[in-house]
């Protein structure tokens, strides 16, 4: 009879449970701001461990904000007694500082189960190479490691989720599911496919934690740009952007069967294109993502605001492959960086504006505008414009191959593209840049965007994410932006050239650096 009463009394609601936990008492232990000290390697990754546990000793404890989760099934109970709480792990491929991962956590604590991780990886997708692949699995392999070290249950399950999730979730009596969030339509499209295939018993809920505020929380709606959304953001900044409480050891132990994965037997298995080799200059993982965090703090957010634009400065944070991939939060990078506004406000406050309000505008766009990714989902004046310029003349054409290899007649272009090529990164002022010029070389405005998406893709390790999309878009198709002078080709998208370019920093000597080496 007692066994009955605890699972009755752990019978749950997923709005109700996040009610509950909104309202509830917060810690006693609240997280101190701390002043920043120059650190190194694993100092910097203590005093990230202390700040979370300051918090409380375990997210059950914690005042969830239940603005973050939203439900998607139609159930909503638990059923009485289950086997665990599953998070589906795709965008945000990491343990710590993960709204997802601590709701999951939260549910499995108040029913007093296993919480058990899987991560669904496909052979193959869009244009990544083994050089995504490579820099997503070494991170997942850390993610197993951390998560075995918390008596959490994570599961590599190969193939695509809707065919190998809900069967997972069916064969192990589990309870719940709880997935993070992406804009762009291939993942909707797999939530949507896990939505309709699982158990109609089993509630499913989405966290958004890759932003600070929830996409569907910041704005109901496409925005036109950052003066429209960022007050929005600002406004509302208060509520999320809190300290995170730890993913803590799991007092439930799963009886699943969960070997350690043999990484080379799953890199071998994938159908991947492997001649765009891994990087170097990055660590994957999310213990490679707070080095970097560290370094961008001691060492060049200082010159972040004056010189972030110069591709010959070492100003810029680095951050964005392990963003992508999710490997480190932005509100990590946020919390981090704020303690260092007495020393710079200036690179705070540009790192603030573009981290959270360009970022979360990206997201915004392409949750809104299904047509992200296409000159279709242009303003309207920027889509007669290009129409009525599409048959201008273009002094030079080049092929897809041609660009790809760097060679057309700038110089600097074909630096840009070199870098790309090498260390899966460019610049980002001459993104914008390389964007605007593949529109002027190109047969048409699809053509040019069809290209840089491609390129940007095949190549950038932050690849097929909404900032790139929205970069290519505002380049060449004026999203984000206003009409300019007319001019030939272009019409009224905003132009860039190769004298600007010379205005604003040493060309020669970035391309010197990297020039196309001859055999």
């Amino acid at each position: 009879m007692a066994d009955s009463k605890d699972r009755k009394s752990n019978k749950r609601k997923l709005d109700s449970d996040s009610e509950q936990a909104n309202t509830g008492k917060p810690s006693s232990k609240l997280a101190k701001t701390t002043s920043p000290t120059k650190q190194t390697g694993g100092d910097f990754i203590t005093q990230i461990i202390g700040l979370r546990t300051a918090v409380c000793d375990s997210v059950a404890d914690f005042k969830f904000n239940k603005k973050r989760v939203r439900v998607l099934s139609v159930v909503q109970d638990f059923p009485e007694s289950c086997n665990g709480i599953v998070y589906w792990m795709s965008r945000d491929q990491r343990v710590q500082d993960n709204w997802s991962m601590l709701y999951a956590q939260r549910l499995a604590l108040k029913l007093k189960v296993p919480l058990v991780v899987c991560f669904c990886l496909v052979p193959k997708f869009l244009e990544a190479t083994i050089r995504h692949y490579g820099f997503m699995l070494r991170g997942l392999e850390e993610v197993e490691q951390e998560c075995r070290s918390l008596d959490i249950n994570f599961h590599l399950l190969q193939g695509y989720a809707k065919e190998v999730l809900p069967r997972f979730v069916e064969d192990n009596d589990i309870g719940g599911v709880v997935t993070d969030f992406c804009p762009l339509r291939v993942p909707l499209g797999w939530v949507d496919d896990v939505k309709e295939r699982l158990p109609k018993k089993v509630p499913f809920c989405q966290v958004d934690a890759h932003n600070i505020v929830p996409c569907w929380e910041a704005s109901p709606k496409l925005e036109y740009g950052a003066r429209t959304i960022r007050n929005k953001i600002h406004n509302q900044l208060s509520g999320f952007l809190t300290e995170f409480p730890p993913v803590c050891q799991h007092p439930h132990k799963s009886k699943l069967n969960s070997e350690s994965i043999d990484w080379a037997s799953v890199r071998s298995s994938l159908e991947v294109d492997q001649s765009v080799p891994e990087v170097s200059w990055s660590t994957p993982g999310s213990k490679g993502g707070l080095a970097m965090l560290e370094s961008f703090c001691n060492d060049r957010l200082r010159y972040f605001s004056s010189d972030r634009n110069n591709p010959n400065k070492n100003a810029i944070s680095n951050l964005s492959p392990w963003i992508h991939f999710g490997q480190i939060s932005v509100q990590r990078c946020i919390l981090t960086v704020r303690k260092y506004r007495s020393k710079s406000s200036e690179g705070v406050n540009a790192f603030i504006e573009e981290a959270i309000i360009r970022r979360e505008l990206s997201d915004n766009f392409c949750y809104y505008n299904k047509n992200y990714d296409s000159v279709e989902g242009a303003y309207d004046w920027a889509k007669q414009s290009l129409k009525c310029h599409a048959s201008d003349k273009r002094e030079y054409l080049y092929t897809r191959d041609q660009l790809s290899k760097g060679k057309t007649h700038d110089d600097l272009w074909n630096a840009a593209q070199i870098q790309m090529v090498r260390e899966g990164k460019m610049h980002g002022f001459l993104r914008m840049y390389w964007a605007k010029k593949i529109l002027e070389w190109t047969e048409s405005p699809e053509v040019a965007l069809e290209t840089a998406i491609y390129l940007n893709d095949r190549f950038s390790l932050d690849g097929r994410d909404p900032n790139g999309y929205v970069g290519c878009m505002w380049s060449i198709c004026g999203i984000h932006d206003q009409g300019w002078k007319e001019r030939e080709v272009f019409g009224k998208i905003r132009y860039m050239n190769y004298a600007g370019c010379k205005r604003k920093f040493d060309v020669a000597a970035f391309v010197t650096k990297y020039r196309a080496k001859t055999k």
